[in-house]
């Protein structure tokens, strides 16, 4: 079939790979002029770390990715609160590399070798379903038939927009936001260990990168409206953060020197179905967690080879998309399910918050009590289907 994917993320570009071994015609549009580039650093494990091992990229991402020796929390003055060992929590040191997204994308991307035509800065505009095909309108102008289109473009995704209706219909605001960027030549270095900070209000992690650059991932709690340009979402976070303690001030003073900058709302997209037609939406479009979850990349991977192997299997689409949905749905509710209760971790509303995820936090660095405290958010309750493109086999 010829197949449209809108977003050469990671979710678009692992169902790319999928969706081409089962000899399928794929073009992957992004809206962005290249691919993208910065975004912040993800634990990747589980069934996704699975999918990574069956398309033959897990030396890639350990070679671009790190392993963490200990992840440090401390206060106000950099006093140590509680110390953990991340293999140890997710209870796997083979199985587990820390990776920024946009690393992650490229190596799934490189997997596919050219196999898809990529077309850069462009996105669709409009779609209309004509029996055994989709008329797809892009914003270049161009016009092109596809027998089915797939969004993998994200959180604010078009394609959801145009087949299933205006974001609010299934946008859940967390009311927290997130903010990530790479400075040069920031002191102190720590190096394979991820420094925390909590207050009221906010974390902050910073981690030291290759090439001497730090990584900084800010979660904030915020309940208004967000500014749309870089300038005002620094002032916002600079506003939010005034009277910081630890390193936050001189953060926060290197932050306008970044080279590249993200940041979003933390939001879930909560669907009764992700497909209509002969439109299925992967990864954040229709399933997003939240930036919480911590496995959202992970979870992507696991939807794209999933809906693939459904799509190889059965001989109507129809079936692989009721396939796709059944096998998924239960796990992804549950992710969305747990990644609300963690908003107190990640960005504490009140001194009790602050308190009890100090604690956790130093509940975790004991053995065996990281099940206790996370229970079901370290576990993937999923098995993969077998990927085959005989039919009868099936």
């Amino acid at each position: 079939m010829k197949i449209l994917i809108v977003g050469a993320g990671i979710a678009g570009a692992t169902l790319a790979y999928w969706l081409h071994q089962a000899g399928h015609e794929i073009t992957l549009v992004e809206r962005a002029p290249k691919l993208r580039e910065g975004g912040y650093l993800v634990d990747f494990w589980g069934a996704g770390f699975d999918v990574a091992q069956q398309m033959g990229i897990v030396p890639e991402l350990r070679r671009r990715g790190y392993v963490f020796t200990e992840a440090r929390v401390v206060d106000r003055a950099g006093r140590r609160v509680a110390s953990l060992t991340p293999a140890a929590i997710i209870q796997s040191g083979e199985r587990y590399v820390s990776i920024t997204r946009s690393d992650l994308a490229a190596a799934i991307y490189a997997a596919l070798g050219g196999a898809a035509e990529l077309v850069l800065g462009d996105t669709v505009q409009a779609l209309a379903e004509q029996n055994d095909r989709v008329r797809v309108v892009f914003e270049s102008g161009r016009s092109d038939d596809f027998q089915l289109v797939m969004g993998a473009d994200g959180l604010h995704s078009v394609v959801r927009r145009l087949a299933f209706g205006p974001d609010e219909r299934f946008e859940r605001n967390l009311g927290i936001v997130v903010a990530a960027f790479e400075v040069d030549g920031y002191r102190p270095r720590n190096e394979l260990v991820a420094m925390m900070h909590a207050e009221v209000g906010f974390q902050v992690l910073r981690v030291s990168l290759r090439d001497d650059r730090t990584l900084v991932l800010f979660s904030v709690r915020h309940g208004g409206a967000v500014p749309h340009d870089r300038e005002g979402q620094q002032e916002l976070l600079r506003s939010k953060l005034a009277g910081s303690g630890w390193e936050t001030p001189a953060i926060l003073d290197a932050m306008p020197a970044a080279a590249s900058f993200y940041f979003d709302t933390v939001s879930q997209i909560r669907m009764p179905s992700w497909t209509r037609g002969r439109v299925a939406l992967v990864g954040d479009a229709g399933a997003c967690p939240s930036f919480l979850a911590g496995q959202g990349s992970a979870l992507a991977m696991v939807e794209a080879y999933t809906l693939a192997a459904e799509l190889a299997r059965c001989a109507d689409h129809r079936q692989a998309f009721d396939a796709y949905q059944q096998r998924l749905s239960r796990l992804v509710l549950s992710k969305q399910d747990a990644a609300v209760g963690l908003g107190a971790a990640f960005a504490p509303a009140n001194r009790l918050q602050l308190l009890v995820r100090n604690t956790a936090m130093r509940l975790m660095g004991l053995p065996g009590m990281a099940n206790l405290v996370m229970g079901k958010s370290f576990h993937d309750a999923v098995e993969l289907p077998p990927f085959t493109t005989d039919r009868h086999a099936a």
